[in-house]
């Protein structure tokens, strides 16, 4: 990547950031309230139907990788060409969604399970292009950890809107403004910077190979990186579904807090990404990363010893954890492209074929996955657990609520010392000095 990714290319291809990430908090936080309120489908219920929905979201992203790959190696065109089209299936599928055409509880279920899968696989298709297309720009580990915080900090930004938008303007408005974000996100995306890419013609035929969907997992670097990714990304899922059981039980805290305490969470982290790329400059990425961790677990250490009515310390509570999110949003993703390109430039000085583009699309493909797995791993994982040990909505007494506490505050700092640990002994003291080497070489190329 040359020098000319400065701001105006930052905000023309993270725009798509913010659409992508607002999509997020209506399809899993307002829609089972949507559904069981407007329309009585059982909570139950609801829960089968995003839980099937989200795992057939997971599987097609590695196929998506690759179809994403095929595009590359034709041209960005083609690309864009996906994109504009995933764009129009994800809003069609989101206001399809919130507005059913259906109203017998029966076909209702079946509506929304079928317009979840659409949304989804638009979402899934849109996701994986736009996070490919900043691997293949490349670049050094600042200028990587840039793109992505342009993306991500967008993002976050779109998710504080969304957090609020329902509540003062509606449903309709809300749709509105998220098809209006689409279309403003790809007419920037398609005005910011190109990757270099080859036509599939040019290559020879080991580059049709190395896009298989199971190409990825081939490179012990990317096996590494991604149980890291996978054991942090379960640490921070855990708490995200237990907060607002965390918030009304253990806190006891009014509900006009809740918009507070999560608006300080997000708007924290997006704030942080400045500070994040400061802090990359010195240490570098994976380290950065390992900070982020370390100040997370601190923070869920305070988190355990609050109690009733302390929310001036709760929301002192978020507004760090958004600081170590913003640290898991911009450093992963941009480990995961110096990955890419390591492996692309050891490709290339033996010869073997590669393309530029080849597999960049597979490994966001699988990366997306694991996402996705993550969510529904917290879910697995906390609820059966805090039922396990007497704890349900509403209930206060002292054994339900330390087993809360166990899950929302303990539970995931047990992880994330896991996931630390493993970035320590698999990234930063095997991977870390490889990349260093690639951005050496290349770097010193004329």
């Amino acid at each position: 990547m040359n020098a000319a990714f400065g701001s105006r290319n930052g905000i023309a291809y993270g725009l798509m950031g913010f659409p992508l990430a607002f999509a997020a908090l209506p399809l899993y936080v307002i829609l089972p309230n949507h559904y069981a309120r407007e329309f009585g489908v059982p909570l139950a219920t609801l829960g089968a139907v995003l839980l099937g929905a989200r795992l057939f979201d997971a599987f097609i992203d590695p196929a998506l990788g690759r179809l994403t790959d095929r595009l590359f190696a034709r041209s960005t065109a083609a690309v864009l060409t996906l994109g504009a089209a995933a764009a129009l299936v994800l809003a069609i599928g989101f206001a399809l969604l919130f507005f059913p055409l259906v109203s017998e509880p029966g076909a209702l279920v079946i509506w929304a399970t079928a317009m979840l899968m659409l949304t989804y696989a638009g979402y899934s298709a849109l996701s994986v292009a736009h996070q490919s297309w900043a691997a293949m720009l490349g670049g050094n580990e600042a200028q990587r950890s840039r793109i992505v915080a342009w993306r991500e900090g967008l993002g976050l930004l779109g998710v504080v809107t969304a957090s609020v938008l329902p509540v003062l303007l509606g449903l309709p408005v809300t749709t509105a403004v998220f098809c209006v974000a689409l279309v403003l996100g790809w007419w920037g995306w398609q005005r910011s910077v190109r990757p270099v890419t080859h036509m599939q013609h040019d290559a020879p035929a080991t580059s049709t190979e190395s896009t298989s969907v199971w190409q990825p997992f081939r490179q012990a670097s990317f096996r590494r990186l991604l149980a890291v990714f996978m054991l942090n990304g379960i640490a921070s899922a855990i708490p995200a579904t237990l907060v607002l059981f965390f918030i009304q039980d253990k806190l006891a805290a009014p509900a006009r807090f809740e918009p507070l305490f999560l608006g300080s969470y997000f708007l924290s982290a997006a704030l942080s990404i400045p500070l994040w790329l400061a802090v990359v400059k010195r240490l570098g990425l994976a380290r950065s990363w390992l900070v982020g961790m370390v100040l997370a677990m601190s923070v869920f250490v305070w988190a355990s010893q609050i109690g009733d009515g302390q929310m001036l310390a709760f929301a002192v509570i978020c507004a760090l954890s958004g600081v170590a999110l913003g640290a898991d949003l911009a450093l992963p993703s941009a480990l995961l492209a110096g990955l890419i390109q390591s492996n692309r430039t050891s490709a290339a000085s033996e010869n073997s074929g590669l393309t530029a583009e080849a597999g960049t699309g597979a490994y966001f493909g699988w990366w997306s996955f694991a996402t996705k797995l993550n969510l529904a791993l917290a879910a697995g994982l906390a609820l059966p657990l805090l039922d396990l040990f007497g704890y349900a909505p509403g209930v206060r007494d002292a054994a339900a609520l330390n087993a809360l506490v166990v899950a929302y505050c303990v539970l995931p700092c047990m992880l994330k010392a896991l996931a630390a640990a493993a970035l320590y002994l698999l990234v930063i003291r095997t991977i870390s000095p490889t990349f260093q080497a690639s951005q050496i070489s290349q770097e010193s190329r004329p």
